[in-house]
């Protein structure tokens, strides 16, 4: 049976790592405790994942933030579905979790970034209801 549960101790977010990784394979095994615990005191993010018979098969992390146009706001940093369930209603169930916290949390939306090239990502967003209504553009900061 598929649950969606919250992340919150060492070993759950511990276990989100391999799912994760495969989004975000620059990610350090080894530092990723650390990493995702320095965000959370920091910058507030969450983890939220579904699991099946207990197995971590889809993550994501979120943050809720507040903007001057639009109040409260949720926002997704990563979705990741293990590759082996994919096709299966997993990342469905995860959206549809991420919505039920948007909407606890009294949130006017959620949005995410996802790059250009992820063309399979973007057909399951518009699935989901999401549309592209901006641009988001990036300066890259460098030395000097």
């Amino acid at each position: 049976m598929m649950t969606v549960t919250a992340l919150a101790s060492d070993e759950e977010i511990r276990a989100s790592y391999p799912v994760m990784a495969q989004l975000r394979p620059d990610l350090d095994a080894a530092g990723y405790l650390a990493q995702v615990r320095s965000l959370q005191a920091t910058e507030g993010l969450r983890l939220l994942a579904v699991r099946d018979q207990g197995r971590i098969c889809a993550v994501a992390s979120y943050r809720i933030i507040r903007m001057l146009y639009c109040d409260r706001i949720l926002v997704i940093d990563d979705l990741v579905t293990d590759q082996a369930h994919r096709s299966q209603g997993v990342g469905s169930r995860l959206m549809d979790g991420l919505k039920h916290v948007a909407r606890a949390q009294q949130c006017r939306e959620v949005q995410l970034i996802s790059r250009t090239t992820r063309e399979d990502a973007h057909r399951f967003y518009f699935r989901q209801g999401f549309g592209i209504e901006c641009f988001h553009l990036r300066w890259k900061v460098t030395p000097g």
